[in-house]
């Protein structure tokens, strides 16, 4: 039984995942299960490479998203991100929030913005160890931390309670991911919003994900929103390079040792 299969995909294990199918009995002496919240192009052909005819079942509720959920778009620029994120964040005054974006150097740089202009942030992402996500998520839920930055990858499968506040800093590219998203708000009958900036970068996937709900989502125009001035963060410091293996001495290279003397 391979459980959550994307996820897998997502963090990195699929070669570990195909080293142990490879050495399972054959496909066609054996029964295998396979358990996955999307399917994409690369768990199918997992699934058909390393499975006997496959059967695809799949199960889809009859309303995609909440009711309770308020949902809006923006249309920032991509330099008017940040400015009307912070103007967005001044208005809540209270209640957790989660901003998604699509890379880790994305999440990093919002992170470290926020964290430079007096917010409670943490930055929840791939480079981020399990334990430490854990240790980030309590402070959340205790109210240490207001607002959590989070990747699609590092968010799923995680328990997160109490997000009052989804912000899409960056669109989603694929609908699925929209519903995970704003279904992290909303839960057990609790009220949520969750607001979506649609830039030059990623505005061509609204379409798509408003197809997948059934519905438009209402437009907000950002007139409405002071855009606040910011502080910017601090250069991030210098990753440190890892030893090389197997180096000789300094200045040991082509021409750098002692020469041996011919002749006398």
């Amino acid at each position: 039984v391979l459980d959550e299969a994307d996820r897998m995909f997502d963090l990195g294990f699929i070669k570990d995942i195909r080293f142990m199918l490879r050495r399972c009995p054959k496909p066609e002496l054996r029964q295998g299960l396979m358990f996955s919240a999307t399917l994409g192009f690369r768990l199918m052909e997992l699934a058909y490479e390393h499975m006997n005819q496959p059967e695809t079942i799949k199960v889809e509720s009859e309303q995609v998203t909440a009711d309770n959920v308020e949902q809006r778009v923006y249309y920032p620029a991509n330099k008017e991100k940040i400015p009307l994120l912070i103007g967005l964040l001044r208005e809540m005054t209270d209640g957790h929030t989660m901003v998604f974006t699509n890379t880790r150097a994305a999440a990093d740089r919002v992170g470290r913005t926020l964290n430079a202009n007096g917010y409670a942030a943490a930055v929840i992402s791939g480079r981020v160890h399990q334990s430490k996500r854990q240790t980030l998520l309590r402070k959340f839920h205790d109210g240490d931390i207001h607002i959590l930055v989070a990747t699609d990858v590092a968010a799923r499968g995680l328990h997160i309670p109490d997000v009052t506040h989804v912000i899409n800093f960056d669109l989603p590219q694929d609908a699925e991911d929209y519903v995970h998203r704003i279904g992290r708000t909303a839960r057990l009958g609790a009220k949520g919003e969750a607001i979506s900036f649609a830039c030059e970068d990623y505005a061509f996937h609204l379409p798509e994900i408003e197809d997948y709900i059934g519905y438009p989502i209402p437009m907000e125009s950002t007139e409405t929103i002071e855009f606040q001035k910011f502080e910017r963060p601090p250069p991030p410091p210098p990753r440190k390079n890892k030893p090389r293996r197997g180096g000789g001495r300094p200045g040991g290279g082509r021409g750098g040792g002692r020469r041996r003397s011919g002749g006398r």
